[in-house]
């Protein structure tokens, strides 16, 4: 029994220590990105290059995306009302399948962006892959990132660390409560993913 009562003593103290180190790590990232994302096109301030981060144009459903839709519309504001003057979309492309081309035809075809500014980027398998291919191989410093706001801390926070002069546009979010939810767990373990990276070399989703 005593070994019973040690060993639940030990597993406590392990998850009050594994929650510790949660707490801390997003804290380093909220506190490292604070003041740094935006929601209206109007405060923003003007950037050379807009950094589209990928996600599927399509649900599993075959209907359209809303997240993919929301942050067209959020590339395409920041054009439109002159805070960048091109457009990097980074994302995955395979056999089948290619979010970069997907993001230029949109912004092209139905938000009037000329198609000589967009770049695509079509190694961007991750976050901190978009971040690091903007920065070493598209040659961009001066960048504002654009995803959902939930996303886009863990963004910055992979930018900031990477010497990039990097503000975030937050897209509209989606509503639907369990995408709320599912959201915000995922990205509490995904910043500790990004922490874990800066601070170990492990690499992040």
């Amino acid at each position: 029994m005593k070994k019973l009562w040690n060993l639940v003593r030990t597993s406590l103290s392990l998850l009050e220590v594994g929650i510790l180190l949660m707490m801390l790590a997003n804290f380093w990232v909220f506190s490292l990105t604070n003041g740094r994302t935006y929601t209206q096109i109007s405060k923003i301030p003007h950037r050379e290059t807009a950094l589209v981060l990928g996600t599927s144009p399509r649900m599993r459903s075959g209907a359209a995306n809303p997240y993919f839709l929301k942050r067209m519309d959020a590339a395409a504001l920041l054009y439109h009302h002159g805070k960048v003057k091109q457009i990097i979309v980074s994302g995955e492309k395979s056999e089948g399948y290619d979010e970069p081309a997907a993001m230029k035809r949109f912004l092209v075809y139905q938000q009037g962006v000329p198609e000589n500014i967009i770049i695509e980027d079509p190694k961007g398998f991750n976050t901190h892959q978009s971040i690091i291919r903007c920065k070493e191989v598209y040659q961009a410093r001066d960048v504002i990132i654009v995803s959902q706001g939930f996303h886009n801390l863990r963004a910055l926070f992979f930018a900031r660390n990477n010497q990039l002069n990097a503000l975030g546009f937050d897209a509209e979010d989606v509503s639907r409560p369990e995408s709320f939810y599912r959201n915000q767990s995922r990205e509490v373990l995904a910043r500790v993913s990004a922490v874990l990276y800066f601070l170990l070399g492990i690499s992040p989703d």
